[in-house]
């Protein structure tokens, strides 16, 4: 089972955790780059469509879809 890593980041305001896989990590830190944002931004972006869905899973879901139509091109 992987181990999931944890980073401190601060949404609207307030600070909170957010722990996933690093594998995961990885994809967040590419599509910020690609898209020329800071991981902070991108993470912003996530959590503000993210409806009901917690942060970890919209994090993780993001990343799935990115990498699909990255393969796509």
């Amino acid at each position: 089972m992987a181990t999931l890593r944890k980073r401190s980041i601060s949404l609207a305001g307030h600070a909170t955790s957010l722990a996933l896989e690093p594998e995961f990590w990885a994809v967040l830190d590419a599509m910020a780059q690609a898209r020329a944002l800071s991981l902070a931004a991108l993470l912003v972006e996530i959590d503000a469509t993210r409806a009901e869905r917690p942060l970890a899973s919209a994090c993780r879901v993001a990343a799935l879809s990115w990498t699909a139509r990255s393969r796509q091109e």
